[in-house]
């Protein structure tokens, strides 16, 4: 049974790293990208927002098909259909047509966290969740980086689009992979049987998640650090370039360093030293990501007060700052799963998606994007620059980016205080669930 366990961990981390691999090319060749349509910033972001939007809305369905259908082949399904339509990315002539194509990837990659948190919710015990939920998570930084060196280095040799064809191929091997995996019984890895394990409590599927003051609290740390991750998902490599003078390629492989491969220890001490906090006390995971995420915020200020062409300290602080920020998806993933039953975990976390990306990650890079655009104006018409042409303004972009990327670590710091908030009604809930998961008799089909 371990073995099998960890087979399909190992498969659904390879599902997640192309994930999060495909959505993050535009992130690394963005700036080639703007170059070439010529557009502003708050066009830059609005690509990001473009696939956050759809895959926030239609991440609910999904997640409800998660909790009453078998999960591999809605994997399976999604990861041909993000594959394609990234591949099919680099074939578009204008801004709405890539505008299009990034909805239609927003659909693809829904349907994979809901599934895969509530397989993994199935597999791990509660005592080990955080740890195999951090596995799966390193897809993020994993995906992320490699997205950056690598569609970096196909950019800056044979153009932005030949990155998006490079992106699309892994899909056809990770979508029959996915296919190979074990389905698990609902409620397994509680012992609860198939008994309890396929039933929730009466009334709304909705409602009965949302009547957990924890999850509001969750929902809520969700939408910070999407739209601090993907603030910086976005604009990471177009500030290293303006700001910090260096080539696409060379953004590229500092953003993997910085972005993505910091995560890697992030996530597997968080998820450790989570589990650990969890069993001598059932706030302990929250406790845990507060604490890291405490942290993030005056590092990443830090970093973001280094002067211009100050490369190697800004990553060295940054690429802390990013760290400690992952520490948060160990500790509140297993969370959702320590407070939510078996047989309404994809609705769970389909919901708390829905937030994360919609108030999150769509508005985190559009965001950002109308508050540099707002700077530069600033910044060109205390030069003297009347004109609002994009050749006018562009040498301006620099300090307009860099004001706005000032206010992340004010978000960061919120978002310590809410994961607070968080740990100090968790212990009530995973206590008042454990009571029902032990008495079926309590549970309606």
């Amino acid at each position: 049974m371990k073995q099998r366990a960890l087979f399909t961990l190992a498969i659904l981390f390879a599902v997640n790293t192309l994930n999060f691999f495909d959505r993050q090319v535009l992130g690394a060749v963005g700036e080639a990208v703007r170059l070439e349509f010529g557009f502003g910033d708050t066009a830059l972001g609005a690509l990001g927002t473009a696939f956050t939007l759809l895959y926030a809305v239609v991440g609910v369905p999904f997640g409800r098909m998660a909790d009453r259908f078998p999960r591999k082949p809605i994997i399976a399904a999604g990861v041909f259909v993000w594959s394609a339509l990234t591949a099919a990315s680099g074939l578009a002539q204008n801004f709405w047509q890539l505008f299009a194509l990034r909805l239609g990837i927003g659909v693809g990659e829904a349907t994979c966290s809901p599934a895969a948190s509530s397989i993994i919710g199935d597999l791990f015990p509660p005592a080990r969740r955080s740890w195999a939920l951090s596995i799966f998570m390193l897809g993020v930084p994993i995906g992320f980086g490699l997205s950056y060196a690598i569609s970096g280095s196909v950019a800056q040799a044979w153009g932005w689009r030949a990155a998006f064809f490079v992106a699309g191929l892994p899909g056809l091997v990770c979508g029959l992979a996915a296919l190979w995996m074990f389905e698990p019984p609902r409620g397994m890895s509680e012992g609860a049987g198939a008994n309890v394990g396929a039933k929730r409590r009466p009334g709304s599927p909705y409602r009965t998640v949302l009547s957990s003051p924890t999850m509001w609290w969750i929902i809520a740390s969700g939408a910070l650090q999407n739209f601090t991750m993907y603030a910086l998902m976005s604009f990471l490599s177009p500030f290293l370039i303006r700001y910090h003078g260096v080539t696409l390629q060379q953004a590229g492989f500092i953003s993997m360093m910085v972005y993505g491969f910091s995560g890697v220890p992030g996530l597997i001490v968080g998820g450790m030293a989570a589990d650990a906090a969890f069993r001598r006390r059932h706030d302990g995971r929250l406790l845990v990501g507060a604490a890291a995420i405490v942290m993030a915020a005056p590092v990443m200020f830090l970093a973001l007060s280094r002067p211009q062409a100050d490369v190697v300290v800004f990553s060295v602080l940054m690429g802390v700052a990013c760290m400690l920020m992952y520490g948060y998806y160990a500790s509140v993933y297993a969370t959702i799963q320590d407070v939510i039953e078996p047989s309404l975990r994809g609705t769970a976390m389909a919901l708390y998606f829905f937030a994360m990306y919609l108030l999150g990650g769509s508005m985190g890079p559009v965001g950002t994007g109308l508050i540099s655009d707002y700077f530069t104006g600033q910044a060109a018409a205390a030069a003297g620059i009347i004109e609002r042409t994009p050749l006018a303004l562009e040498p301006f972009r620099a300090t307009g980016l860099h004001s706005a990327m000032m206010l992340l670590p004010i978000l960061v710091a919120t978002l310590a205080a809410v994961l607070f908030a968080a740990s100090r009604t968790v212990t009530a809930e995973v206590n008042a669930l454990r009571a029902w998961m032990h008495d079926p008799a309590n549970a309606q089909p």
